[in-house]
């Protein structure tokens, strides 16, 4: 039977394989995670639908990404100067 994606993101333990990103480095895996899910709050907000879907690649990100990074991205995001498109 199908999971429904709040039961995927119940039973999350860690980032699935990713078709995109074979190779044992996986950094760009972690940027386009973060992208997504900020694209994905922001196109889901702009059309006044609920976000929970986004929390999947919130849980991928933050298993993939050092902290440190995310604090990075986050402050440039605030500050405009972040130099991914979202």
């Amino acid at each position: 039977m199908a999971e429904t994606v709040d039961e995927k993101i119940k039973n999350y333990r860690t980032a699935p394989f990713d078709a995109r990103f074979p190779n044992t480095n996986q950094t760009r895996n972690c940027f386009q995670n973060y992208l997504d899910f900020h694209r994905c709050n922001k196109a889901l907000t702009a059309k006044g639908q609920d976000v929970t879907p986004c929390q999947w690649y919130q849980r991928v990100y933050k298993s993939l990404c050092p902290m440190g990074w995310v604090a990075k991205w986050d402050e440039q995001i605030e500050n405009g100067n972040f130099p991914g498109k979202i």
